[in-house]
């Protein structure tokens, strides 16, 4: 049940923010678009903001399940782009009306497992700490948001597949280089 509630929000949200801008929409909004209580929307969220990075977060979810190894990370990516630009009233909305720290939060929980699982798969039997791999996922976690931020920030009017077409020929083979520039330098 609590699922269902949160994304009967989800709908609500997403809804009202086809309408009027986010920062002008209310929690009571929210809670009569879905037929609750102001209560039994703070049961699962603190704020709007909550909301919309669990929003983004189940979005991405969504989006990466099972792409989250070397062979299909770019298709992972091309999904996240996807589901981005499939609600980009929602994230245009979110976007100017929420802090670059907020989107950024959300966009980096987007990325980092997909990355992650990329740095894990390639790092197998390989001495790397965990320390280390997260640090290498942090790193391309870093580039593969700034990059989105700044397609979201141009309207997103860029083809996407050509910005993952040369994200993908950008890191080929970097990350298992990165990977093995650790090792060497652990055992020195």
């Amino acid at each position: 049940m609590s699922n269902t509630t949160k994304q009967a929000l989800e709908a609500s949200l997403k809804k009202l923010m086809l309408h009027k801008p986010l920062d002008k929409i209310t929690i009571q909004n929210i809670a009569n678009d879905c037929g609750i209580s102001r209560m039994a929307f703070y049961y699962h969220f603190k704020d709007i903001y909550d909301l919309i990075e669990w929003v983004c977060v189940e979005d991405a979810t969504q989006a990466l399940q099972g792409k989250k190894t070397y062979d299909t990370w770019q298709e992972g990516l091309l999904q996240i782009f996807e589901a981005v630009l499939e609600n980009k009233t929602f994230v245009l909305n979110a976007f100017r009306c929420i802090s670059r720290d907020q989107m950024e939060r959300c966009l980096f929980k987007l990325t980092y497992q997909l990355i992650l699982g990329v740095v894990e798969e390639k790092s197998q039997g390989m001495q790397i700490s965990q320390e280390d791999k997260a640090f290498i996922a942090d790193f391309y976690k870093y580039s593969f948001v700034g990059i989105m931020l700044d397609w979201i920030k141009q309207g997103m009017t860029g083809d996407y597949h050509v910005i993952v077409q040369k994200m993908s020929i950008t890191l080929q083979g970097n990350v298992g280089n990165s990977i093995q520039n650790f090792v060497e330098e652990q055992e020195k």
